[in-house]
């Protein structure tokens, strides 16, 4: 499991790094950067269920502001989101904000759920 959680955590410090052209990049090279260095302490079992939760709080607050435009794109019947990098509508760039967000937050509740089957 070591290697496999070295290499998300290199993905996700990935993610961080291409986030500086973003119109708000500290935010998402901060989380990014959060959810790469949880995978880096947790591929040497070193967890901090309290840190995670926090974590897990802060996407599930995010991903809650970004819903609404979430459910418009999936009323809109899905448009293409991956056309072009460059977003020329507002639900192109919530719903990538927001699947970007699930991510994190699928990787930090299974980061939680590591920890809290370790034996201590």
């Amino acid at each position: 499991m070591k290697p496999i959680l070295l290499l998300l955590a290199i993905l996700f410090l990935l993610f961080a790094a291409v986030q500086y052209n973003d119109p708000d990049p500290l935010g998402w090279m901060g989380l990014y950067s959060f959810v790469a260095i949880m995978a880096a302490f947790a591929a040497f079992e070193r967890y901090h269920q309290g840190v995670l939760l926090l974590g897990i709080a802060i996407c599930l607050v995010w991903l809650g502001t970004l819903l609404p435009m979430f459910v418009h794109w999936i009323r809109l019947g899905m448009p293409n989101i991956a056309g072009s990098m460059k977003a020329t509508e507002p639900h192109i760039e919530h719903t990538r904000e927001f699947l970007g967000l699930f991510l994190c937050l699928l990787m930090l509740f299974f980061l939680y759920i590591k920890a809290r089957n370790v034996k201590p």
